[in-house]
């Protein structure tokens, strides 16, 4: 009987103290979800009173902006009506805590570009587990370390020979274009394209025979646009800012797959190249510069003190240049192309100034590409109406006032709007017209010097954009010199900005043998 009853008198004590536990535990979850309530509060406010001097177009209480960007096509028109109504700058909200100025103005252009500020966390980190913390991610003095070693890479007597070798990657594109000309059906150009150019940053920047462009399937290609598309999604998915919602979340499990075939790809490029530098042929050839590409440089510099990158930097580094040397330059041949087709009368006048050049010759020169002048300024057009890589941002690391007064405190995120930029009526007369001679020696004098950018600006510029300058020229010129590009009328494509610009229903051409 006196077991009973203290096996009863147990039983309540437990009932009440679990009572007990779930109330103190409630009570936390309520005061840590009031403490969360509060420092959301206080960070709207903050915002709201950092972006008080840039009026912006109305936004949704609980969405911001987003829920006025459908991903049909349409969304960079959207944004070049606002920037029409709030010139120069006006702020974007990604729900109620998340918001960026979006600069339109080339001057406020150059007073961001001027400086070191490094680029927006918001956005940019979510890039890491996919290229790493390379040249695109780092900032302060680990940056300025990684882009003194980088640097000769890009130094001429390093591109020259790559000219032969992005011609090479560029015929067999065309040979493949062969069977596909002079039909009723047009051609979707960006896959083709991205193939040519990671069949050529494989050649040039890695010494790596990929056959990318005769294998059927390049799962590597498929990984990278999985990869630009669900980078994109999760900056505009506020929720997905968490990273253990992101993690759990059915996008993060296939963000995490590509991840793993890009990572794989990474490895198996790196891991051939050091097997052929144990051999001292290679070694010498290096040394005597007779070869050297850009993951030799990688493997083989060092820094003032001896170190070289670490086996996490150099992934990170190639997983950048592979992704920023054949993703951004695949946007802008394929727009280019587009521009030929649309506006045949500068098509021809291309194709007649680089059979000029060529001749009968289908592999291109070091020396040819001096010599399209014309060709030049419409590869620059077209980069001004559709620049590979729409927008990029950074996080103020201080205070920053522009040229009408207006201020922003630092910790501020901008994202310089390069689409916009590049068709702002204030510095482009009648912007939305295809016009190459914008570009001549002369007018390009009078231009604001931040009013074309394509490749960026200041000390955070491009750094591999003579490599992309003169692969868009190689490609330009050989595809002119044996095909004439027209338009598909009933396909026209549909802006998509992503990391690069693409278009939601591809890019459409039809084909036909030059005459």
């Amino acid at each position: 009987m006196v077991s009973g009853l203290w096996e009863g008198l147990h039983d309540s004590w437990l009932s009440v103290n679990v009572c007990l536990v779930l109330q103190y535990a409630g009570l936390l979850c309520a005061g840590l979800l009031l403490l969360k309530a509060i420092s959301l509060y206080y960070r709207w406010k903050k915002l709201q009173s950092a972006l008080r001097d840039f009026p912006g177009p109305p936004s949704h209480w609980l969405y911001g902006h987003v829920n006025q960007f459908r991903r049909d096509g349409k969304d960079l028109d959207k944004m070049i009506v606002f920037a029409e109504n709030y010139p120069n700058a006006f702020p974007i909200w990604i729900g109620k805590f998340v918001s960026a100025l979006i600069i339109t103005h080339p001057e406020y252009a150059k007073a961001v570009f001027g400086r070191s500020d490094p680029k927006a966390s918001t956005g940019y980190s979510f890039l890491i587990p996919w290229i790493g913390k390379g040249l695109l991610i780092l900032s302060g003095n680990t940056w300025f370390q990684h882009r003194r070693l980088i640097t000769p890479g890009f130094h001429y007597d390093v591109l020259k020979p790559y000219v032969k070798l992005i011609s090479e990657s560029t015929n067999v594109m065309l040979d493949n274009w062969d069977s596909l000309c002079n039909k009723n059906e047009s051609v979707e150009l960006f896959q083709y394209v991205s193939l040519m150019t990671l069949d050529s940053i494989m050649k040039c920047a890695f010494s790596y025979n990929s056959n990318c462009q005769t294998e059927k399937d390049n799962s590597y290609i498929g990984a990278v646009y999985d990869l630009a598309r669900l980078t994109q999604q999760r900056i505009r998915t506020f929720p997905y800012y968490s990273n253990l919602i992101y993690h759990l979340s059915p996008h993060g499990f296939r963000f995490r797959q590509a991840c793993r075939i890009a990572h794989g790809h990474t490895d198996k490029v790196i891991e051939q190249r050091k097997k052929l530098l144990e051999k001292s042929e290679e070694l010498e050839k290096i040394r005597q510069k007779r070869h050297c590409d850009f993951l030799d440089i990688l493997l083989c510099s060092k820094d003032e003190n001896g170190q070289s990158l670490s086996d996490e930097d150099l992934r990170a580094e190639v997983d950048t240049f592979m992704f920023e040397g054949h993703d951004t330059t695949a946007s802008g041949i394929s727009w280019i192309l587009y521009c030929m087709a649309k506006y045949p009368e500068h098509q021809q006048k291309c194709r007649e100034e680089i059979r000029e050049v060529l001749g009968n010759r289908t592999i291109m020169e070091w020396e040819d590409l001096s010599k399209l002048p014309y060709t030049t300024m419409c590869i620059k057009e077209s980069l001004r109406l559709y620049p590979p890589v729409p927008s990029v941002s950074r996080e103020l690391s201080k205070h920053i006032t522009f040229f009408d007064g207006r201020s922003l405190p630092a910790g501020s995120v901008v994202s310089l709007n390069i689409y916009c930029i590049h068709r702002n009526p204030v510095v482009w007369k009648n912007p939305e017209v295809f016009d190459p001679f914008r570009f001549s020696q002369e007018n390009s004098a009078k231009r604001h010097s931040h009013a074309f950018v394509p490749f960026a600006a200041g000390p955070r510029n491009c750094i591999g954009q003579n490599f992309a300058m003169n692969e868009m020229k190689v490609a330009v010129a050989l595809t002119l010199n044996r095909f004439e590009l027209l338009p598909d009328l009933s396909k026209q494509p549909l802006k998509l900005p992503q990391l690069v610009l693409r278009s939601k229903n591809g890019i459409h051409v039809f084909l036909q043998k030059a005459r």
